[in-house]
C-alpha cells in the first residue's frame, strides 16, 4: 500500500523526462505564425485548450484554420472555458461545428451550479498529431497580436504525451459539457507517439486550485534551493505568505532575487494595486522590482538557476485557489540562459521601484493600496 501511494504521488507531482527540446517564442509576433504553421501542417488531430477567446481578428484567423483542418480530416478537440470565451460569438461557435471541430466548454455558466462558478479553466494548450505541443499565457483576444507581451514554449518529445493526458483528463471531465465523444481523446493517443531526438530534461505541472497545488509547491522548493538567482514574471502578482518570506529569505541570503511586473497599462490595475502593499517589505529583504514599461506583461515566467517554469499559472489567489493550471518545467541551462536573456531585455524597458522612492509615495498610492488589498483579501475568503 505504502509503495502504491508514493507512486501515485509522482505521477501527480509530474515526472521528469529527458530526450525533449523545448523553443522558448517570445511576443505574439513570433510565436503564433509558429503556432498556425503546425495547425496547417496537421494530418492526425489537433488539440486545442484556451481559457480566453473571443471574436475578432485573432480568433478569426484561429477559427478559419481549424475548420480548414477538420474539413481535410483532422480530427480538431476544441476546450474553451465557459467564463473566458463568453466573448465568442454564436457564429463563430456554429462555424467549427459545421466543419466538424469537437467543441467543448468547461464549466459553462448555470443557475443550477453557481457552487462552482469560480473554478474556471485558465490553461493554454495546442498538441498537433502528439508530436509538438504549445503552451504559455496565450489566448485567442486580439490583445495578443501586438498590444500585450506574452511568450510561449513549443515542445517535442516524451512530454508532449503527458500534456495530452493532462488533457484527456479534463476532456471527459463532468464539468465539461459540448459536442464530441468523452473517450475521444483515448483513442487519438495512440496516432501520436513522440519521439525523442534532443537531451533536455522537462516534465509539466499542474494545479487544481487550492485542491492541488504542484505548481505553488515546485516553485517554493526552487526559491528555497536557488544559489543565484530568482527571476518572475509574472501579471497578477499578490503573493501568498510563504512566497513572500520564502523570495525575502533568498535576498537575504544573497540570491538575485527580482520580479517583473506590470506597471501602468494594466488589464486589472486593482489587481496591481493589492499586490503593490507588499512591495516595501521585499524591497528591505533586498528583492528587485521592475514594472514593464512599453505595455501589458502578461507571460508567466519563473527562474531559477537553470529551471524554468513557464506557462499559464499567475501567483494570486484565483490561480492558487479556484483555477485550472499547468506548466511546462525545464530543467537546462542553455533554456535558462536563453530565459534569462528575455528577462535581462525587458530589465532594461522596465522602471525599477527603489526603495527610498518607494517610501516616499503619496498618501492616495498608500490608499489605494489599502483599498484593494483589502477587497483581495475578502475574496480570498470565498474560499
Amino acid at each position: 500500500m505504502r509503495k502504491h501511494t508514493a507512486e501515485s504521488g509522482r505521477r501527480r507531482r509530474g515526472t521528469w523526462r529527458d530526450g525533449n527540446h523545448f523553443t522558448l517564442l517570445a511576443e505574439g509576433r513570433r510565436y503564433l505564425p509558429v503556432m498556425e504553421d503546425a495547425i496547417a501542417e496537421a494530418r492526425s488531430f489537433i488539440i486545442l485548450e484556451l481559457y480566453l477567446m473571443e471574436s475578432g481578428r485573432l480568433a478569426g484567423r484561429l477559427i478559419d484554420r481549424l475548420a480548414d483542418a477538420a474539413q481535410r480530416g483532422v480530427n480538431v478537440l476544441m476546450l474553451l472555458d465557459g467564463f473566458g470565451s463568453m466573448g465568442l460569438d454564436g457564429k463563430d461557435c456554429d462555424k467549427l461545428r459545421e466543419a466538424g471541430v469537437a467543441l467543448r466548454f468547461f464549466n459553462p455558466l448555470a443557475w443550477g451550479h453557481l457552487g462552482n462558478v469560480l473554478m474556471r479553466d485558465h490553461r493554454k494548450l495546442l498538441i498537433v498529431d502528439g508530436q509538438v505541443a504549445f503552451t504559455g499565457g496565450f489566448g485567442a483576444v486580439d490583445e495578443f497580436i501586438d498590444a500585450w507581451f506574452d511568450v510561449a514554449v513549443r515542445i517535442e518529445g516524451p512530454v508532449v504525451a503527458d500534456w495530452l493526458q493532462l488533457f484527456a483528463r479534463l476532456w471527459g471531465s463532468p464539468l465539461t459539457r459540448g459536442d464530441g465523444d468523452p473517450a475521444l481523446v483515448q483513442r487519438l493517443k495512440a496516432h501520436g507517439q513522440p519521439t525523442a531526438e534532443r537531451t533536455m530534461l522537462g516534465r509539466v505541472m499542474w494545479g487544481q486550485g487550492y485542491r492541488y497545488q504542484a505548481i505553488r509547491h515546485s516553485l517554493h522548493q526552487r526559491v528555497m534551493t536557488a544559489r543565484q538567482r530568482i527571476w518572475v514574471c509574472t501579471p497578477y502578482f499578490v503573493p501568498t505568505l510563504s512566497l513572500r518570506r520564502r523570495l525575502a529569505r533568498a535576498a537575504r541570503r544573497g540570491v538575485d532575487v527580482r520580479l517583473l511586473l506590470p506597471g501602468d497599462t494594466h488589464d486589472h490595475p486593482g489587481v496591481r494595486y493589492a499586490g503593490q502593499r507588499f512591495y516595501g517589505r521585499l524591497l528591505r529583504a533586498g528583492v528587485r522590482i521592475y514594472e514593464y514599461q512599453p505595455g501589458f506583461i502578461h507571460a508567466k515566467i519563473s527562474l531559477a538557476d537553470t529551471w524554468v517554469s513557464v506557462g499559464s499559472c499567475n501567483f494570486d489567489h484565483w490561480s492558487l485557489q479556484w483555477n485550472l493550471e499547468a506548466n511546462q518545467e525545464v530543467l537546462n541551462a542553455s533554456f535558462a540562459d536563453q530565459t534569462a536573456a528575455l528577462f535581462e531585455h525587458n530589465f532594461s524597458v522596465s522602471r525599477e521601484i527603489l526603495p527610498a522612492q518607494w517610501a516616499q509615495r503619496p498618501r492616495r498610492y498608500r490608499f489605494r493600496e489599502w483599498v484593494f488589498g483589502t477587497l483581495d483579501s475578502w475574496v480570498t475568503r470565498l474560499r
